[in-house]
């Protein structure tokens, strides 16, 4: 059985962790199953967004497989980890990506969550960080879950390793949104939609300044900020978008 689905919906390429059995724990076959996904997506004109999520219903990813010789198995010859390697490589990525959370997420599965740009969760998902309860500390989920929740909500979610219900996710900013299980399909679909129907340059050009603007200061923010909106009103999607508002019409986008 592929540890990883990777199939073509529609403008969306959804990504599945299939390990149910394991409530989709990954090892290094699994990133590297995933990282390869990104990079099919990425070079992909037609996919205008990844969906990434969890086989079955019970879990999302329930973190590293903690079995000898799974995720925890490192090439210290290396200077950096598989983990780290596919949160760089979607980083870079300009394609729109969602988290399908459709059960349990937890420890590495949290940093997965986090890598990706919006997130829809079942009401009934379970979350947490349970590393310092086995001697670890989530400390690669650290570098992603600081920038989108409040950093006392981190502490005590790292400090403890209490899980909680997707109702504190959301509010601690977490996820985008929470729905009923019957209603997790559609939900993602009005995103994948809405991402679609909107300027693939825009969108491209965009998630890159977020990237660059995230490591600035204030003043260095404002003046990259100044030199890309001269630029975008030149592409070809800009002056489609314009005329379109103008004309009282849907754009026809060209990803120029």
């Amino acid at each position: 059985m592929d540890p990883v689905l990777v199939e073509k919906r529609g403008s969306a390429l959804w990504i599945t962790l299939n390990r149910p059995d394991k409530r989709n724990a990954f090892n290094s076959e699994v990133l590297a199953a995933v990282g390869e996904g990104w990079r099919r997506a990425s070079a992909d004109p037609e996919v205008r967004a990844v969906v990434l999520t969890g086989a079955g219903e019970k879990a999302f990813c329930a973190g590293g497989d903690l079995q000898p010789g799974q995720a925890f198995a490192f090439d210290h010859a290396k200077p950096s980890t598989d983990y780290a390697d596919l949160v760089r490589a979607v980083a870079r990525s300009t394609v729109p990506s969602i988290a399908r959370v459709n059960g349990v997420c937890m420890a590495g599965g949290m940093g997965l969550l986090c890598m990706t740009d919006l997130a829809v969760a079942v009401d009934t998902a379970v979350f947490g960080l349970p590393e310092v309860k086995v001697g670890l500390f989530p400390m690669q989920v650290l570098a992603m879950i600081e920038g989108l929740v409040p950093p006392r909500v981190v502490r005590e979610w790292t400090l403890t390793g209490d899980s909680f219900d997707a109702r504190a996710a959301l509010e601690a900013g977490l996820v985008n949104h929470i729905v009923p299980a019957a209603e997790l399909d559609a939900k993602v679909e009005a995103l994948v939609s809405k991402l679609a129907a909107s300027s693939p340059t825009a969108i491209r050009r965009g998630k890159y300044a977020i990237k660059a603007m995230a490591g600035m200061g204030f003043e260095e923010a404002l003046a990259y900020a100044e030199a890309q909106i001269a630029i975008m009103p030149q592409t070809e999607d800009a002056c489609e978008g314009l005329a379109a508002f103008n004309e009282r019409r849907k754009p026809c986008w060209t990803g120029r």
